[in-house]
């Protein structure tokens, strides 16, 4: 009888021994399974720039998240995306990702492929310098990547606003600038004077009305064999920010100067936006030769030069 109790009492403390056991992997579990759903940092606001190259495999962007700060645990990463199937579906990208999201989260933005975007905006009558800064400023490329090595797209990169992928290439922005153009223009006889001439207008006058009257104008003196004497392509040539041209400035050898030659100038000097594209092909027919910008953005027309010279003196001081 003694004996019996005895084997009874083993097996209850081998039972509970095994329990406690089983408790404690349970436990540990648990412990697990909330960690992947508890973010690495709730209250946190920051959002780090998560780059993922091709290749790349779910233990070395485990590595990645953790060394980053994303993740208390990598292995806890590998495990998850295993048990929810993703793990062969995690895409190369930039991602924006935060400590506060967990891993589920973290995971799906990854397997989904939602890559990080921003938006750029390019205002009308921009020219490729102040495009470039603009990159510059916001920390994408050097400003000279673009108005030095990409001139000959000056004109053709099309204002708007883009939602690009965080670290695109500057070729694929221009690309995809200039297919905007072709797409905004489509339908219309766009020869390289049209865009010539919209890049003057661009830069001269504000208002449709004032762009189709100013559009006529220039058309109209070049026909004469007048010189477009356009202040823009002055500023163009030297970089200045200015409505009033000092005398030298007018001097300036260079083919851009529709002070010192006729024609238009060899290229854009600014990228126009569609209503200055579509008054270089509708010019208004009127008495005008001559038109005055002033600094509250009026346009002042003038028949002849003395009207134009009396306006100068007038809005000019």
């Amino acid at each position: 009888m003694i004996v019996i109790q005895i084997f009874q009492l083993e097996k209850m403390y081998y039972k509970e021994k095994n329990m406690k056991k089983y408790l404690i992997v349970i436990l540990i579990l648990a412990c697990l399974v909330g960690v992947i759903f508890l973010p690495r940092s709730q209250k946190s606001t920051e959002e780090v720039i998560f780059r993922i190259e091709k290749g790349q495999g779910s233990r070395e962007i485990a590595a990645a998240l953790q060394k980053e700060g994303l993740i208390w645990w990598s292995p806890l990463f590998q495990v998850y995306v295993l048990a929810s199937g993703k793990f062969g579906g995690l895409q190369a990208g930039t991602y924006l990702l935060s400590p506060s999201m967990n891993i589920p989260k973290i995971a799906e933005k990854i397997a989904s492929g939602d890559i990080a975007k921003e938006k750029i905006t390019i205002i009308e009558g921009w020219n490729l310098k102040d495009i470039g800064f603009y990159f510059e400023n916001k920390g994408m490329f050097q400003a000279e990547e673009l108005y030095d090595e990409r001139k000959e797209i000056e004109g053709y990169f099309f204002p708007d606003t883009y939602e690009i992928k965080v670290g695109e290439s500057l070729d694929k922005i221009i690309q995809r600038a200039v297919d905007n153009f072709n797409t905004k223009t489509a339908g219309l006889e766009i020869t390289p004077q049209i865009v010539i001439m919209a890049s003057l207008i661009e830069k001269e006058v504000k208002t449709p009305e004032d762009k189709r009257l100013v559009s006529g104008i220039l058309w109209k003196r070049l026909r004469a064999g007048i010189p477009l004497q356009v202040d823009a392509t002055i500023t163009y040539i030297t970089g200045k920010k200015t409505t009033k041209i000092p005398p030298e400035d007018l001097r300036i050898d260079s083919p851009y100067n529709t002070y010192k030659y006729y024609g238009l100038p060899p290229g854009p000097i600014c990228n126009p936006g569609l209503e200055s594209i579509k008054a270089a092909l509708n010019p208004q027919d009127s008495q005008f030769w001559y038109y005055l910008s002033i600094p509250e953005g009026k346009t002042i027309f003038s028949k002849t030069l003395d009207e134009h010279n009396i306006a100068k003196a007038k809005y000019l001081k």
